[in-house]
């Protein structure tokens, strides 16, 4: 009831203003009844449709719009291992590069594991760390090693990057 009531106050106040129009307005009289059966309608395209609106169902997100716009995430890369893996392709390349970029890494991972797994201060026992790396291994570690004459010259090769890693893996 009460709706009923609710759609029908406009087109009740388009009569009474139709009715006053037409008083107030006599020679104008087929223009008036026009608007107000445009304004009519207008009103009833706005019910008709506010009712279709609410008898769709809500939209949302298709399941095959969903599947596109996900996109498989890249794997996250641990910073740490990127940084290394710049060091190692550039100790591959110049002598200066392995010096000051890959050098203390390696040395740094050395100490480590010689602390850890063999009690062995890199620095403080140099005769035991070098038993226990080996002689090329130690060779790039060792606290005096001189920087390179030729910044520019060649890095260190794969080969004896891998016995490097082996040496160290070994600890």
């Amino acid at each position: 009831m009460r709706r009923a009531l609710r759609l029908g106050r406009f087109p009740v106040l388009l009569t009474l203003a139709l009715i006053v129009s037409l008083v107030v307005l006599p020679g104008r009289a087929d223009v008036v009844v026009r608007v107000c059966v445009l304004l009519l309608a207008g009103y009833v395209l706005a019910q008709l449709l506010t009712r279709l609106r609410s008898s769709l169902p809500e939209r949302g997100t298709s399941p095959v719009d969903a599947a596109l716009s996900t996109r498989p995430r890249r794997a996250a890369r641990v910073p740490e291992l990127e940084k290394i893996e710049r060091e190692v392709t550039l100790g591959l390349t110049t002598a200066f590069d392995l010096h000051f970029r890959l050098r203390p890494t390696l040395r740094r991972i050395a100490s480590e594991l010689l602390r850890a797994r063999r009690g062995i201060d890199l620095d403080a026992n140099p005769q035991a760390a070098r038993r226990a790396l080996g002689e090329q291994t130690w060779e790039l570690v060792r606290e005096d090693r001189e920087p390179p004459l030729d910044r520019f010259g060649r890095g260190l090769d794969l080969d004896s990057l891998r016995h490097v890693v082996v040496s160290l893996e070994a600890l």
